[in-house]
Protein backbone atom coordinates (compact mmCIF):
# COMPACT_ATOMS: atom_id res chain seq x y z
CA UNK A 1 0.00 0.00 0.00
CA UNK A 2 1.52 3.39 -1.26
CA UNK A 3 0.82 5.30 2.20
CA UNK A 4 -0.72 8.65 0.37
CA UNK A 5 -3.23 10.08 2.37
CA UNK A 6 -6.44 11.04 0.43
CA UNK A 7 -8.55 13.32 2.00
CA UNK A 8 -11.29 13.03 -0.16
CA UNK A 9 -11.95 9.72 -0.39
CA UNK A 10 -11.42 9.27 3.41
CA UNK A 11 -14.04 11.94 3.86
CA UNK A 12 -16.69 9.96 1.85
CA UNK A 13 -15.87 6.70 3.30
CA UNK A 14 -16.45 8.25 6.96
CA UNK A 15 -19.52 10.30 5.93
CA UNK A 16 -21.35 7.36 4.36
CA UNK A 17 -20.17 5.14 7.45
CA UNK A 18 -21.77 7.31 9.87
CA UNK A 19 -25.32 6.99 7.72
CA UNK A 20 -24.77 3.20 7.72
CA UNK A 21 -24.26 3.38 11.88
CA UNK A 22 -27.06 5.75 12.41
CA UNK A 23 -29.09 2.47 11.56
CA UNK A 24 -28.12 0.30 14.34
CA UNK A 25 -27.49 3.60 16.45
CA UNK A 26 -23.69 2.67 16.51
CA UNK A 27 -21.05 4.38 16.01
CA UNK A 28 -17.64 6.18 17.19
CA UNK A 29 -14.59 4.03 15.85
CA UNK A 30 -16.06 2.50 12.90
CA UNK A 31 -15.94 6.05 11.40
CA UNK A 32 -12.47 6.80 11.94
CA UNK A 33 -11.06 3.38 10.69
CA UNK A 34 -13.82 3.36 8.03
CA UNK A 35 -11.55 6.79 6.95
CA UNK A 36 -8.32 5.71 7.73
CA UNK A 37 -8.65 2.43 5.46
CA UNK A 38 -10.21 4.07 2.16
CA UNK A 39 -7.81 7.32 3.22
CA UNK A 40 -4.66 5.10 2.94
CA UNK A 41 -6.36 3.72 -0.17
CA UNK A 42 -6.30 0.14 1.02
CA UNK A 43 -6.29 -2.72 -1.57
CA UNK A 44 -6.65 -5.48 0.72
CA UNK A 45 -8.73 -4.54 4.25
CA UNK A 46 -9.15 -7.77 6.40
CA UNK A 47 -10.23 -8.09 9.99
CA UNK A 48 -11.34 -10.88 12.68
CA UNK A 49 -14.83 -10.97 13.70
CA UNK A 50 -16.61 -13.55 16.20
CA UNK A 51 -19.98 -14.50 17.39
CA UNK A 52 -22.16 -11.75 18.97
CA UNK A 53 -19.74 -9.34 18.26
CA UNK A 54 -20.49 -5.43 17.12
CA UNK A 55 -20.99 -5.27 13.73
CA UNK A 56 -20.34 -1.37 12.60
CA UNK A 57 -16.74 -1.62 12.49
CA UNK A 58 -17.66 -4.54 9.62
CA UNK A 59 -19.75 -1.85 7.89
CA UNK A 60 -17.39 0.51 7.75
CA UNK A 61 -14.71 -1.40 6.57
CA UNK A 62 -16.89 -2.54 3.60
CA UNK A 63 -17.19 0.91 2.77
CA UNK A 64 -13.81 1.77 2.84
CA UNK A 65 -13.00 -1.01 0.30
CA UNK A 66 -15.50 0.29 -1.93
CA UNK A 67 -14.40 3.90 -2.06
CA UNK A 68 -11.00 2.60 -2.32
CA UNK A 69 -11.62 0.08 -5.24
CA UNK A 70 -10.53 -2.81 -2.57
CA UNK A 71 -11.34 -6.02 -1.40
CA UNK A 72 -12.73 -6.72 2.29
CA UNK A 73 -12.15 -9.85 4.06
CA UNK A 74 -13.44 -11.15 7.32
CA UNK A 75 -11.82 -13.83 9.10
CA UNK A 76 -14.44 -15.86 11.55
CA UNK A 77 -13.39 -18.75 13.95
CA UNK A 78 -16.53 -21.10 12.76
CA UNK A 79 -19.65 -21.57 10.76
CA UNK A 80 -22.29 -20.11 13.64
CA UNK A 81 -20.29 -16.93 13.78
CA UNK A 82 -20.21 -16.77 9.66
CA UNK A 83 -23.81 -17.80 9.58
CA UNK A 84 -24.10 -14.45 12.06
CA UNK A 85 -21.93 -12.14 10.05
CA UNK A 86 -23.22 -12.69 6.57
CA UNK A 87 -26.91 -12.50 8.11
CA UNK A 88 -26.20 -9.31 10.35
CA UNK A 89 -24.24 -7.50 7.33
CA UNK A 90 -26.88 -8.85 4.56
CA UNK A 91 -29.18 -6.71 6.64
CA UNK A 92 -27.07 -3.61 6.18
CA UNK A 93 -27.24 -4.33 2.73
CA UNK A 94 -23.62 -5.68 2.21
CA UNK A 95 -22.42 -8.75 0.56
CA UNK A 96 -18.98 -10.01 2.54
CA UNK A 97 -16.00 -12.26 1.97
CA UNK A 98 -15.89 -14.53 4.49
CA UNK A 99 -12.85 -17.13 5.66
CA UNK A 100 -13.06 -19.24 8.34
CA UNK A 101 -11.10 -20.71 10.07
CA UNK A 102 -8.21 -20.18 13.26
CA UNK A 103 -5.06 -17.99 12.07
CA UNK A 104 -2.52 -20.06 10.92
CA UNK A 105 -5.56 -21.80 8.20
CA UNK A 106 -6.01 -18.86 6.71
CA UNK A 107 -3.30 -16.57 6.38
CA UNK A 108 -1.88 -17.88 3.92
CA UNK A 109 -4.42 -17.30 1.75
CA UNK A 110 -4.36 -13.05 2.62
CA UNK A 111 -1.25 -12.29 0.97
CA UNK A 112 -0.41 -8.28 0.88
CA UNK A 113 -2.78 -7.06 3.72
CA UNK A 114 -2.62 -3.02 3.46
CA UNK A 115 -5.00 -2.95 6.70
CA UNK A 116 -5.57 -5.32 9.57
CA UNK A 117 -8.52 -4.86 12.05
CA UNK A 118 -8.54 -7.54 15.07
CA UNK A 119 -10.49 -7.62 18.33
CA UNK A 120 -8.34 -7.36 21.43
CA UNK A 121 -10.75 -9.64 23.38
CA UNK A 122 -10.15 -12.55 21.15
CA UNK A 123 -7.20 -14.49 22.88
CA UNK A 124 -5.29 -15.30 19.26
CA UNK A 125 -5.37 -11.25 18.60
CA UNK A 126 -1.80 -11.46 18.73
CA UNK A 127 -1.31 -14.44 16.64
CA UNK A 128 -3.36 -13.23 13.77
CA UNK A 129 -0.90 -10.06 13.54
CA UNK A 130 2.51 -12.00 13.64
CA UNK A 131 0.85 -14.21 11.19
CA UNK A 132 -0.38 -11.61 9.04
CA UNK A 133 1.68 -11.26 5.24
CA UNK A 134 1.65 -7.58 4.81
CA UNK A 135 1.88 -5.53 1.69
CA UNK A 136 5.31 -5.46 0.89
CA UNK A 137 4.53 -1.39 0.55
CA UNK A 138 3.60 -0.97 4.22
CA UNK A 139 0.37 -1.21 6.30
CA UNK A 140 -1.66 -0.05 8.92
CA UNK A 141 -2.85 -2.56 12.02
CA UNK A 142 -5.62 -1.49 14.62
CA UNK A 143 -6.26 -3.39 17.74
CA UNK A 144 -10.14 -2.51 18.17
CA UNK A 145 -11.69 -3.21 21.80
CA UNK A 146 -8.07 -2.23 23.26
CA UNK A 147 -9.52 -1.41 26.62
CA UNK A 148 -10.59 -4.77 27.51
CA UNK A 149 -7.72 -6.37 26.32
CA UNK A 150 -6.39 -9.31 28.61
CA UNK A 151 -2.96 -9.02 27.13
CA UNK A 152 -1.40 -5.69 29.05
CA UNK A 153 1.82 -6.45 28.20
CA UNK A 154 1.26 -6.77 24.55
CA UNK A 155 3.46 -4.87 22.34
CA UNK A 156 3.69 -3.78 18.81
CA UNK A 157 7.43 -4.98 18.14
CA UNK A 158 6.53 -8.35 19.94
CA UNK A 159 4.47 -9.05 17.04
CA UNK A 160 6.60 -7.68 13.99
CA UNK A 161 9.95 -8.92 12.49
CA UNK A 162 12.22 -6.23 12.61
CA UNK A 163 14.44 -8.00 10.39
CA UNK A 164 11.53 -6.64 7.57
CA UNK A 165 9.57 -4.76 8.88
CA UNK A 166 10.01 -1.17 11.24
CA UNK A 167 7.46 0.18 13.37
CA UNK A 168 7.16 3.57 12.27
CA UNK A 169 4.87 5.03 14.65
CA UNK A 170 2.30 3.74 17.24
CA UNK A 171 -0.60 5.46 19.13
CA UNK A 172 -3.59 4.41 21.13
CA UNK A 173 -6.94 6.56 20.92
CA UNK A 174 -9.34 6.84 23.55
CA UNK A 175 -12.55 5.74 20.85
CA UNK A 176 -15.16 3.47 20.92
CA UNK A 177 -13.34 0.54 23.33
CA UNK A 178 -9.83 1.43 22.71
CA UNK A 179 -8.25 1.57 19.11
CA UNK A 180 -4.54 0.68 19.53
CA UNK A 181 -2.97 1.38 15.66
CA UNK A 182 0.77 0.93 14.37
CA UNK A 183 1.63 1.71 11.18
CA UNK A 184 4.37 -0.59 9.71
CA UNK A 185 6.91 0.37 6.58
CA UNK A 186 7.55 -1.16 4.22
CA UNK A 187 9.76 -4.07 3.17
CA UNK A 188 13.34 -3.81 3.52
CA UNK A 189 13.75 -4.21 0.06
CA UNK A 190 11.12 -1.70 -0.96
CA UNK A 191 12.82 0.94 1.16
CA UNK A 192 16.26 0.73 -1.01
CA UNK A 193 14.18 0.86 -3.67
CA UNK A 194 12.50 3.67 -3.35
CA UNK A 195 15.09 5.59 -1.95
CA UNK A 196 17.06 4.85 -5.31
CA UNK A 197 14.56 5.98 -7.10
CA UNK A 198 14.51 9.07 -5.16
CA UNK A 199 17.73 9.78 -6.41
CA UNK A 200 18.98 8.93 -2.54
CA UNK A 201 22.81 9.45 -2.26
CA UNK A 202 24.91 8.02 0.23
CA UNK A 203 28.62 9.24 0.54
CA UNK A 204 31.54 6.00 0.64
CA UNK A 205 34.86 6.74 1.76
CA UNK A 206 38.24 4.56 -0.37
CA UNK A 207 41.45 4.99 1.19
CA UNK A 208 44.21 4.89 -1.61
CA UNK A 209 46.62 2.12 -0.13
CA UNK A 210 49.49 3.25 -2.31
CA UNK A 211 49.18 7.56 -1.54
CA UNK A 212 46.91 6.83 1.76
CA UNK A 213 44.96 9.90 0.29
CA UNK A 214 41.42 9.42 1.65
CA UNK A 215 38.83 9.83 -1.72
CA UNK A 216 34.92 10.43 -0.25
CA UNK A 217 32.73 9.71 -3.55
CA UNK A 218 28.89 10.46 -3.02
CA UNK A 219 27.42 7.19 -4.43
Amino acid sequence: MKLVWSPETASKAYIDTVKSCEILYESGAAELVSAMAAGWNAKLIAETWSQGGVISTSMGLAIASRHAGGRHVCVVPDELSKLEYVQRMGEAGMSPEVMVGEAEEVMDGLVGIDFLVVDSRRKDFARFLRLAKLSTEGAVLVCKNANSRTATTFKWRCVLDEASRRLVRSVFLPVGKGLDIAHVSAAEGNLVSARRDRGYKRWIKHIDQQSGEIHVIRK
